[in-house]
């Protein structure tokens, strides 16, 4: 396999039913778009879902930060490079950078992702793929200048604020609810009326648990300063209804 170059660029639109009533890009759709990046870029130099899949190993995202300046607005075309800028046994490090089509830079994502068997859903030695080739493309120079994700700490008491059902729209491939769920379900905790003052500036997510359809989604929230919220996502699991933790986050609004 010919080598191709470590990071990897790729365009796409801000289409216009993909944005919110400021005609920015939702934050959701850019998450999917990373996600996509990443895909395309593993993919494309053999150590992809489309070569894992039918050897029972798949790609599991369980850290994702974005930290934006300004979002894309409708019908700007964007790209979003992506890179590998560390790989261990059990996980990897993968960032993001988009673009404009002027070299405009909106903002900057950090990822951390583990390979997992898909039959024993436990975690697999990354390096055992095509003996180690991830580490082949492994970008350590190209600079990401956002701060790494933080570890979410949740107060003692934090408020519920919402219970959601998950449905057969929130099932990705691997069969659990896709990761940009949580997050459209975390920023639709906050009223329109606040989006209208203010501007999501930063997202860390953290995933702890899988979940399923069926499953019942408790949402907790606690505000830690002006703008800034942490937020937990329980799972209630039929027929017990056993409460378990799926994922942290955090999240800071600024006023523009």
């Amino acid at each position: 396999m010919d080598m191709l170059s470590k990071v990897g660029r790729y365009d796409f639109l801000a289409e216009p039913f993909h944005c919110d009533f400021s005609h920015h890009l939702f934050m959701g759709h850019l998450g999917n778009h990373m996600l996509n990046a990443a895909d395309f870029h593993s993919n494309d130099r053999g150590y992809g879902m489309t070569y894992l899949n039918p050897i029972h190993k798949t790609w599991v995202l369980s850290r994702l930060a974005i930290e934006m300046e300004e979002m894309p607005q409708a019908y700007d075309k964007f790209f979003v490079e992506t890179w590998v800028e560390s790989a261990m046994k059990f996980f990897t490090s993968r960032n993001f950078k988009v673009v404009g089509a002027d070299d405009k830079v909106y903002g900057y994502g950090r990822s951390i992702w583990a390979m997992i068997d898909t039959d024993t859903r436990q975690p697999t030695d990354i390096f055992s793929v095509r003996d180690g080739l991830i580490s082949q493309y492994i970008e350590s120079e190209k600079s990401c200048p956002i701060d790494k994700s933080s570890r979410v700490k949740m107060g003692s008491d934090p408020e519920l604020i919402r219970t959601v059902d998950t449905l057969y729209s929130d099932v990705d491939m691997n069969g659990h609810i896709n990761s940009v769920k949580y997050i459209e379900h975390i920023l639709d905790l906050f009223p329109l009326g606040y989006y209208k003052s203010r501007r999501l500036h930063r997202l860390d997510i953290a995933y702890v648990a899988e979940s399923h359809q069926g499953d019942q989604l408790e949402l907790y929230r606690e505000q830690v300063a002006e703008g800034e919220f942490n937020i937990s996502v329980n799972k209630l699991t039929p027929p017990e209804d056993d409460r378990i933790e799926v994922c942290r986050c955090k999240v800071k609004f600024v006023k523009d």
